[in-house]
């Protein structure tokens, strides 16, 4: 019975049955045309799932170690070149080790083992079977209709928002629609930007021309008469839940922000949506966009939270007088995102996987949360710091009880190889301090546990 203990605190555990697999192949201990274990079979042996399972074959198929024979099941390939010799073996180790990168603490990338690779690569070869002529056709600025009505489809569901598939705008990442924003408001407008905030935001704007200023927060979010006092023509927000912050703005203060906006002609406001799809309450605020009635609120969101920061596809919604203006003046632009992503995606969507991936990671992100915040509470940093958090998104902040500075709490765990970013990283304020960002998506942890045992020590 083939069967593999898996170290399941280290994470990962479909790379860690992969190069198993791979070693045993390379090795001869499975030898040329021998039968695997079925996905089930092999889940219930190594006590892990059958998408981590169904991931290790996926890659190894995709590397020709192991063939898939249509309802028979997966066999080690009859072509599979074994290790040359000890020393290759090594430098092979060798060359993974110079590209490991320290456990961070604060990194909020998506775990790899979650990503539904074979839903994925089935859809993408009945999309390249089905719809050949399309996937070489000219593709309009805008995306592909199907997955703009897709998009449509999964915001009315899920964010109660009333969209047409012409006001949305899909893009290789938020970067690029941010320079489309620009272009389609104009280059001579001022940009507030949260404070604490997503600095990549501020170098984006600056490198495109534009100017832009800090706004601070406060325990609401961004507030009307700091936005009136800064001058501002466009307020760039995630309300929903800021980063690094972890605030969601109350429903007063979003009116509050909607009627800033309605004061004056050519006044919007950038609804950053990027984690939306995890919130934990089942009664979320209701966005910007939905609650806007002056046509002000460009609502944003991307697919890198809720599926893999690789997938580069986001999408922006434009209010109608914005959608016009966007395909009088910038159609000739070509779109950015290829259509065999966009057709793929598309289906996803339709046939209802995309809203399981999400109802299954929102069940693992719970999880996760739960296990670390049980892990903080029973370590010796218990009393030495809080939490504070809400119930939406991917982290948390840290505040600990220190005279130590940032600066120092950061050197001490970086020379013991671990990173974390604080929340004043993010802020030109020098009155935040001692709040650290703990992200729970893809969370080392063992790296954890080392930091809370180091922290115990210095504070």
């Amino acid at each position: 019975m083939l069967t593999y203990t898996l170290d399941k605190d280290k994470g990962h555990l479909s790379r860690e049955l992969y190069k198993a697999l791979k070693n045993d192949i390379e090795e001869g201990k499975l030898k040329r045309g021998e039968k695997l274990p079925s996905k089930r079979t092999f889940a219930r042996n190594c006590s892990v799932s059958t998408i981590t399972v169904q991931n290790a074959y996926d890659q190894l198929v995709s590397e020709g170690y192991i063939k898939a024979i249509e309802k028979k099941g997966y066999y080690v390939s009859d072509s599979v070149v074994k290790k040359k010799s000890k020393v290759s073996y090594l430098v092979e180790e060798d060359e993974e080790t110079t590209i490991v990168e320290l456990p961070d603490l604060s990194n909020n990338r998506v775990n790899v083992d979650n990503f539904p690779f074979s839903i994925w690569s089935r859809i993408m070869r009945k999309t390249m079977a089905e719809k050949q002529n399309l996937l070489l056709s000219p593709m309009k600025t805008e995306g592909v209709y199907e997955l703009r009505r897709a998009i449509s489809h999964h915001l009315s569901s899920f964010r109660g928002m009333a969209v047409s598939p012409s006001q949305i705008i899909v893009g290789a990442g938020t970067e690029y629609l941010y320079s489309l924003i620009i272009q389609i408001l104009g280059r001579d407008r001022l940009y507030a930007l949260e404070d604490p905030g997503y600095m990549k935001l501020e170098r984006i704007y600056n490198a495109n021309g534009v100017k832009s200023i800090k706004v601070e927060l406060d325990d609401k979010g961004l507030s009307s008469s700091t936005l009136e006092k800064s001058n501002a023509d466009i307020a760039h927000i995630s309300p929903n839940h800021h980063y690094p912050t972890g605030i969601t703005m109350p429903l007063d203060r979003r009116y509050e922000i909607l009627s800033w906006a309605a004061k004056e002609d050519e006044r919007y406001i950038i609804e950053d949506d990027y984690d939306s799809e995890f919130r934990v309450s089942r009664n979320p605020v209701p966005t910007l966009y939905t609650l806007d009635t002056s046509g002000s609120v460009i609502y944003m969101n991307t697919f890198s939270k809720s599926l893999a920061s690789t997938v580069r596809i986001s999408y922006m919604v434009l209010p109608d007088s914005l959608a016009e203006r966007f395909k009088d003046n910038f159609s000739f632009y070509s779109s950015t995102v290829s259509s065999f992503e966009q057709y793929t995606l598309a289906s996803f969507i339709e046939e209802g996987f995309f809203e399981k991936h999400i109802n299954r990671m929102r069940l693992y992100y719970i999880r996760q949360r739960q296990a670390v915040l049980s892990l903080l509470s029973s370590s010796l940093m218990k009393d030495k710091c809080s939490v504070i958090e809400n119930d939406s998104g991917l982290h948390f902040i840290l505040r600990l009880n220190t005279v130590l500075s940032d600066k120092e709490v950061k050197e001490i765990l970086y020379r013991e190889g671990i990173k974390i970013s604080a929340l004043s990283d993010y802020s030109r304020s020098s009155s935040i301090s001692h709040d650290f960002i703990i992200s729970y998506s893809n969370l080392d942890m063992d790296a954890f546990k080392k930091a809370l045992r180091i922290l115990s020590e210095i504070i």
